[in-house]
């Protein structure tokens, strides 16, 4: 979720990524418009198949990939969740209650669904064909994008798009949240494949933070690990090298950091407004959910 965001020249500052981050280079890191040109994508899922708001892709073990708002651009169908098989055949796989709008979803390795609901102020629990909310935090703005960690700790962010403010929940395995940062507008969350990092960027700040995570998935003082002047920044995610990839709304790229914090990668896209990113199992495919035409898109990574 973004809004709208002026164009100006993308400044890219060196940090880490899984590794601890160092300083915040002083040179600029800049991707030509020439070497960003070509379209990297392709259409997975056409345009109108999910609501303009599309949001918060995952995929199961099996390669079906899962994402908010399914069956067209009309409101009535805010509120479900499609599934897209691995050969690109949508279909509604779930509705929530009445009053709750999904946005992220993660997937487990037990294949539990968890699923931050904005409007409802929860986080939402899906599991054997049974729905339970997890969490219930009306301190909550919007719960906005979910990370996973491997010990059943969750961070969710949580903008407050109106005043460009936001906050950072930490929800231990047994269900409670805890404030544990306040930010600007938060929007996409990760945490690095070793647990040893969380990743925050703020949408209309245009900054990522990393924050060090000890033993116990408590966070440590953040530090800015990149910043860019132009474009927004939505949902992001890691590989299983580290690699962070990082949603650009507005520009309609998806830019890929290694864990040095060298770009190793701008894609580009054939929208201009990627909502959130998602991995295959075998990390073959990048699929990217795309706000106001409704539909997916993927990028081939090997």
């Amino acid at each position: 979720m973004q809004n709208k965001l002026n164009t100006a020249l993308l400044v890219l500052l060196l940090s880490a990524c899984s590794n601890p981050p160092a300083p915040l280079a002083t040179a600029a890191n800049s991707i030509s418009n020439s070497e960003a040109s070509a379209t990297d994508s392709q259409i997975f899922v056409p345009a109108g198949t999910f609501h303009a708001e599309v949001e918060g892709p995952d995929t199961d073990s099996a390669g079906n990939l899962y994402a908010v708002n399914f069956g067209g651009p009309g409101d009535e169908h805010k509120g479900s969740i499609g599934k897209v098989t691995p050969d690109g055949k949508a279909s509604l796989y779930l509705r929530l209650p009445t009053g709750s709008t999904g946005n992220g979803i993660q997937i487990d390795a037990n294949g539990v669904m968890w699923i931050a609901d904005y409007t409802g102020h929860q986080i939402w629990r899906y599991a054997g064909g049974t729905l339970t909310s997890f969490v219930f935090e009306p301190r909550m703005h919007q719960p906005n994008d979910l990370a996973l960690t491997e010990a059943g700790v969750i961070f969710a962010s949580d903008p407050d798009w109106k005043n460009r403010t936001g906050q950072l929940w930490r929800i231990s395995a047994d269900g409670k949240a805890r404030l544990i940062d306040q930010t600007g507008t938060s929007n996409g969350v990760e945490v690095s494949p070793d647990q040893r990092w969380l990743y925050v960027n703020e949408s209309a700040q245009r900054q990522v933070w990393a924050y060090p995570l000890n033993d116990q998935l408590e966070p440590g003082a953040k530090k800015l690990l990149i910043e860019f002047a132009d474009f927004g920044l939505d949902g992001m995610r890691c590989d299983s090298q580290g690699n962070l990839y990082i949603a650009r709304y507005g520009k309609g790229t998806v830019l890929k950091l290694n864990p040095q914090g060298v770009v190793l990668k701008e894609f580009t896209l054939s929208g201009k407004f990627p909502t959130n990113v998602a991995l295959s199992p075998d990390e073959h495919w990048l699929y990217v959910t795309m706000q106001r035409d409704g539909s997916i898109e993927k990028i081939a990574l090997r």
